[in-house]
């Protein structure tokens, strides 16, 4: 189930998806060093940038019985398993900068598979909880851009409405989508979660991670109030967009299929 060690790619902390990470990335980057890694290598680099709040400790992958589902042994031990790659790395900075988020997270997945087991397939809530881990982007938007990007509206979301951009503010969160952005291409699509308080992703997160923690209930994940945005059509993020063509691309840029698309709801609070 778990990889060996390998050495670890450096990301362009000065690339604008990169800016929560930045400096608490780039302290466990160099505690864990370059090139071949030992195994255990990202836990012990992990564990080193830890403030004392983090509610968990990062252990290595090796550590988890090959029976015990990951989800359960993270709720269980209060330790979160980890493989010396990108993507266990990324998931650890996300623990670190919002732990209150990643612990709500987990505690629905655990809960659900103490009612239902580990299934073949997902139940709802695992499975919005999962796309939410991997994929999700936040974002606090005016409601004519929310409401553009949820119908899927791109010319209007990236022309007319694009000075509403200036005003906005997007993180992405989810680990699966910040290791494919270490070597960013067109078709990277995050899954978009709208959020109720501004916030500086460069700055203290700690009111929006507790206002995340409390807005990630069952129901509203299994709600999957999500909205698809290829991440370097945000404006400011890649140079390509300032030409309009760029979103011209329908394979990109997709419109949304007749019926797809339900009511567009606002951040809680």
């Amino acid at each position: 189930m778990w990889t060996a060690a390998v050495g670890l790619a450096a990301p362009e902390w000065a690339a604008p998806w990169f800016a929560p990470w930045r400096g608490v990335g780039s302290a466990v980057w160099r505690a864990a060093g370059s090139g071949a890694a030992a195994p255990g290598t990202v836990a012990a680099a992990l564990n080193a940038c830890a403030a004392p709040a983090i509610p968990v400790r990062f252990v290595p992958a090796v550590e988890v019985p090959a029976d015990a589902a990951y989800e359960a042994f993270i709720a269980r031990r209060r330790a979160v398993p980890t493989r010396d790659n990108l993507h266990d790395a990324f998931n650890g900075l996300a623990w670190l900068r919002l732990p209150a988020a990643k612990a709500r997270l987990n505690a629905l997945q655990a809960a659900e598979i103490a009612r239902d087991g580990v299934r073949a397939t997902r139940g709802p809530v695992r499975d919005a909880a999962t796309v939410f881990d991997e994929n999700a982007v936040l974002l606090h938007a005016p409601d004519a851009l929310w409401q553009a990007l949820r119908e899927r509206r791109w010319a209007e979301l990236f022309g007319p409405l694009r000075p509403l951009w200036a005003g906005t503010r997007v993180l992405v969160f989810g680990h699966a989508a910040l290791e494919k952005l270490v070597a960013p291409y067109k078709s990277i699509t995050g899954h978009v979660w709208r959020v109720a308080p501004a916030f500086d992703p460069a700055g203290d997160l700690q009111a929006l991670d507790e206002w995340l923690a409390a807005d990630l209930t069952a129901d509203r994940l299994a709600a999957k109030p999500f909205a698809p945005l290829p991440l370097l059509g945000v404006p400011g993020w890649w140079a390509g967009n300032e030409d309009a063509g760029f979103y011209d691309d329908a394979q990109v840029f997709r419109l949304a299929r007749p019926g797809v698309i339900g009511p567009h709801p606002a951040a809680a609070g």
